[in-house]
This record gives C-alpha cells, structure tokens and sequence, in this order.
C-alpha cells in the first residue's frame, strides 16, 4: 500500500518545519530568534527611553519570561506596543523577535 504526498500534506509539512525552525527549547526554556541582520538593545524597561543595558549580537535567540505594553515600536515584524521580558530588568521590543504572534505568546509581567 503505497501513501500518496498531495500539496497539502507538503504545505502542512513546510509550516510544520518553519515553526519548528523558529522556537527552540533549550535546558526547559523556550527561545525565539531575534530578526536576521539585527543587534538588539536590550533595555531596564519596555521603552526606548530606559536605560541600555546591552546590546545582543547578530543571530542571538531570547527566552520570553512575560511581555507588557509599552512604548509603541516599529521594526521588522511589524509595529506594537510589546516588550518581552528576557530576563530580571531586561526588555526587548517584540518587533524584533520572530514570535509567530501579533500577541502575546506568554503571561503578561506582573
């Protein structure tokens, strides 16, 4: 009995594998990429105006914590108000990071 490969199971197949490409999970943590091409600032709070507290290389991923609103951002995925939470102090705007979502992916910061 042979399976038959329509276009529909290659396109299921093709956007299984980009998701996958996407989000990675490393030692319990799940990781986004942050756009190609790009360093990122990564800021004490969600707005440019907070104080810079470095800067991540090309090619970097980052884990999401929590995401709030903030200060509204265009960039490469498009244009939002979400920050996303790296780590303790630590913010990076959303349109930067290769999420999947115009929303938030994770609980919001308390």
């Amino acid at each position: 009995m042979a399976i038959e490969e329509t276009a529909d199971t290659v396109a299921t197949t093709d956007a299984t594998d980009t998701v996958a490409d996407s989000v990675e999970t490393t030692a319990g943590a799940i990781t986004y990429p942050v756009a190609p091409g790009y360093q990122l600032n990564v800021r004490s709070g969600p707005g440019t105006s907070y104080r810079l507290v470095k800067v991540l290389p090309y090619n970097s991923r980052v884990p999401i914590r929590c995401q709030r609103h903030g200060q509204k951002v265009s960039g490469p995925y498009g244009t939002s108000d979400i920050w996303d939470n790296i780590a303790p102090g630590q913010y990076v705007s959303d349109v930067y990071v290769k999420t999947g979502s115009d929303g938030f992916v994770t609980v919001p910061c308390g």
